[in-house]
This record gives C-alpha cells, structure tokens and sequence, in this order.
C-alpha cells in the first residue's frame, strides 16, 4: 500500500491546469487566479481625510486645548467627492468629510469631536486639541502602490481580494476553466432518495455530500443515476461520465469483492490505472487512474471513507486542475479536551469538533458507516498507527470549511 504522501504526489504529478478564461470580478468568486493581477492605480489615488471634521494647518494648533482653545475661520467645505479649489492658509480651516480630498494647503485633519461652533460668529471653529501634522489623513498610495500584485498566479478570489481589486478598478481577471466532475455511485443495494425501500436496501448518501465538497472548491458537480454491480451498467455508466465531465469521482465498486466492477469496467474503456489503495483509515480501497486527458477517482462505498478520501486525495487535484498554488487542507493547532488513540496499523484520520475555545474532542463513533459523527465534526485529526494522545496535548487539526 501506498502512504497518503505517495498517492498524493503521484496523483498531482500526472495533473495539469484546465485552460483560462476571462471574467468579470462578479463572476470570480473563489475562482483561482491563471494570471497576476497588478494595481492599475495607487490605493488612495489621492489624500483623503479619515474621518468627519476640519482640514487644518497643525503648526495652528500648537497651543490649542480645552482650556485654551484656538480659533480658525471656516474657509468652506468639502464633501465627498467633491474638490476644495482655493488653497487653505494660515489661520483658516475647511470642513470636510471621511474620504474628502484634501484640500492644498492643508496638512492635518481635526476630527469634529475636538472642536465646536462658535455661536456667535457661523464662520469661526474653536479647535480644543492638537494634531500632529499628517494625522487623521489617508496618504495617496499608503495601502496599495500602483503596480503592486493585488493577487498572483494560484491565488483564489477571496471576497476580500475581489474587494481590493475592485477597489483598483479592476474589472475583468485571468481565472482557469471550472473541472466538470462526475458523481457516480455503484450498488444494486442503493435506492435513490424519496424511494420506498426495498428488503436489504439503504439510500445512496454519497453523491449528495461529495457534489457539495466539489463544489466548495471550484468545481461543478454532475450528478448520474445509481449504477447496479454488473459490468456492462458500470462500464456503460463511465463511459457516458468521462465523455461528458474532465474528471469521474465513484464512490463503491473498487475493492476486491465479486461485485466491485470498477476497476475491470475502467480498464475495458482503456484507461490505466495509476494506483490503488492507500495506507489510511477510513478508505484504504481507493483507485486513480487517467483516460486521455481524463481522470478517476474511485471511492470506497461506505459513507465516511468516501468523504475523507475525497479531501485527503481529491480535493487537491481538483484544485491543482485550476491552477491553485496551494492544494491541501489548512491546519491549525487544536488542544485535546479528551484522550484519542489508534489501535490500528493505518494512520487514522479521526472525526473531531473544535469548539470556540480551540478545545479538540472526538466527534463520536469513528467507524466508517457513521454518519452522525461525520455531520457534526469540523475537523480530522491524523493520528498515527498504535498512538495514544492524552487530554492537553496539542494536535494539528485538518479543515475542510473554506
């Protein structure tokens, strides 16, 4: 058997990125960047104020306080995206807004808190406080320069990095094609969903989670009808889905049972198999293999092992076929509120939640049928064959939520 970091590279080894195409930033959400974006402008294009009050001269206001107030003749005012044409000079102050220009002359901005009207006289503002000469100005290029990389190559389309972009006046990016990925699932013991159940049935469960995990990361799931365990259906059923889809995921049909046809099926199309089974638990029966420019990946049937080996060992050449520059889980430490141990000689990546004070517990039964503790779990942790982990000790914990 191969270990997770063997199949992982061999797998990646063998995928290139899909081909580009241009959209708006509307489009890109979470879309993986083919090409560097750079800033067309500076970020502010100009001085601003950052808040509510008055453009000042500071070197006005050196003696200024509550006790000792100074006072300034209000020159104008400037609201947002509005310009100030005169110049402020000595003694004179402007009214302005948060992001207002600044207008020439100025070098400071007083927020209104620190000043107040005067009542009798409209044109003059008694300033109670300092300011340093710069304060409460947003300088022209201090966020962002012009030319700067607002998203490189590999990067996704945060909707934080679509802001920045848009921002710059970037309207349209460089992202690479979503992968159609086929769902298929093998059994003659699979009923549909809203189906009466047949003696010995169970409903198919697999296609439903895994069309979410695809689309999570860029992909588009397309979904096919139940394919009974005969050769003829399961090779009939991949036929259609790798003419039709950039890559096929199966879930069942790929161990070593008189029933498991997907790998004879997948041969008889001509294509090779590239590896099969993997040194994990849940999913050690798991098949890749290429068709043309085509790739499968087949799953183990039983639930869980279907939705780890999808994250373990698919999800990072779906994202690799866009281009992502990085493919694997994120991490992050996590402590144990409880002890954990794997008895077996597999590494086991064990269900988890991880609640809000970073505490890490088990999610609950941890056989590969149950469901229940996959639904509420957050998290995997990797635990290594015969290790037992004591409550406190920190652990890496894998996350699959964007």
């Amino acid at each position: 058997m191969l270990t997770v970091e063997d199949a992982q590279e061999r797998i990646l080894s063998r995928i290139s990125p899909l081909e580009t195409e241009t959209k708006t930033l509307t489009e890109s959400a979470n879309r993986i960047l083919a090409a560097a974006v750079t800033s067309p402008i500076d970020l502010p294009s100009f001085d601003n104020s950052a808040m509510d009050g008055y453009a000042v001269v500071a070197q006005d206001l050196l003696r200024a306080g509550a006790e000792n107030p100074v006072i300034l003749r209000m020159a104008g005012r400037i609201a947002a995206g509005d310009v100030f044409q005169g110049e402020v000079a000595r003694g004179a102050c402007v009214r302005i807004f948060t992001g207002s220009p600044m207008p020439r002359g100025a070098d400071a901005v007083v927020m209104q808190e620190d000043t107040r009207k005067d009542s009798e006289n409209a044109d003059n503002v008694f300033f109670l406080d300092t300011v340093r000469p710069w304060e409460n100005v947003r300088l022209k290029g201090e966020d962002v320069k012009q030319g700067t990389i607002l998203g490189a190559a590999g990067e996704r389309l945060t909707a934080a990095r679509i802001g920045v972009l848009a921002a710059a006046g970037v309207a349209q990016v460089t992202v690479r094609r979503r992968p159609v990925v086929g769902l298929l699932a093998t059994g003659s013991e699979l009923a549909e969903g809203g189906q009466k159940l047949a003696p010995a049935q169970v409903y198919e469960s697999n296609r439903g989670s895994l069309a979410a995990l695809v689309e999570q990361v860029g992909g588009k799931p397309k979904i096919y009808p139940i394919a009974k365990d005969t050769l003829e259906m399961t090779r009939a059923s991949l036929d259609r889905a790798f003419r039709e889809c950039d890559s096929v995921v199966t879930a069942g049909g790929v161990s070593v049972g008189e029933f498991d046809f997907v790998k004879e099926a997948f041969e008889s199309l001509g294509g090779e198999l590239a590896l099969w089974r993997v040194a994990m638990k849940p999913g050690k029966p798991f098949v890749f293999g290429t068709w043309r420019d085509k790739f499968l990946f087949g799953l183990p049937g039983n639930p869980v092992s279907a939705f780890v080996t999808f994250l373990i060992l698919v999800r990072p050449a779906l994202l690799r076929l866009q281009g992502a520059a990085e493919v694997h889980l994120s991490s992050h430490l996590g402590a144990l509120a409880e002890d954990l141990s794997n008895r077996g000689d597999r590494r086991h990546f064990m269900r988890v939640t991880v609640g809000r004070d970073g505490a890490v517990r088990s999610a609950g039964l941890q056989a590969s049928h149950a469901l229940s503790s996959l639904a509420v779990a957050n998290g995997l942790v990797d635990v290594p064959p015969g290790a037992s982990w004591h409550a406190g000790q920190h652990v890496s914990v894998f996350r699959w939520e964007l």
